[in-house]
């Protein structure tokens, strides 16, 4: 497996160029595509994506601990298929339509100002993470642990609270709709 570290990648398109499976530490890459590609078995540590197109990205048995992205596209990603054992992400200014975190644990993980419409968020334990300035259209909470989450700051999530763990949670005066979705009540 090749393994590279402290290299930096710019605007390179790997839908044309071949992109080498192996092991990535303390690596950047900006504004790289990396659309459809497979990225199976991929080890990245310390790792930042910034400005990269990684829509229907595969992510089988892939590592990313302690990996940021920033300002991309992850469209439609299975981050569920990702090793579990070794997670650890964070996500600014990002897209995450239709991507899923099903049954993955990540506990004090930052969201800010992202795109999270239709995001699965099933049985994901997302205790103490925050959510600053979020658009949760569509997204999934079904047996979520949100113990101490921060969602204050964000906006159009239906969070059933019979359903879900929300002790301790911080909500916006103004998104408390969101909470009262399931039960059908009207607020004027």
């Amino acid at each position: 497996m090749d393994y590279q570290s402290d290299q930096e990648y710019i605007k390179l398109d790997f839908t044309q160029k071949r992109f080498q499976i192996g092991e990535y530490e303390s690596c950047t890459f900006i504004d790289c595509n990396f659309s459809n590609i497979d990225l199976s078995a991929c080890n990245f540590t310390d790792c930042t994506f910034r400005g990269c197109n990684m829509g229907m990205v595969k992510l089988s048995n892939t590592v990313l601990n302690d990996v940021r992205f920033n300002e991309c596209k992850l469209l439609g990603l299975h981050f569920e298929d990702c090793n579990k054992v070794i997670f650890a992400v964070s996500f600014k200014k990002s897209q995450l339509p239709l991507s899923c975190f099903y049954q993955l644990k990540m506990k004090k993980t930052k969201f800010i100002e992202c795109q999270l419409q239709e995001v699965d968020f099933t049985e994901t334990d997302l205790t103490e993470s925050i959510f600053d300035e979020c658009d949760f259209q569509g997204a999934v909470f079904d047996n979520t642990i949100l113990e101490k989450v921060d969602l204050s700051g964000s906006f159009n999530f239906s969070i059933n609270p019979n359903q879900n763990r929300i002790k301790h949670a911080t909500f916006s005066r103004t998104e408390l709709a969101g909470l009262l979705d399931s039960f059908h009540i009207k607020i004027v």
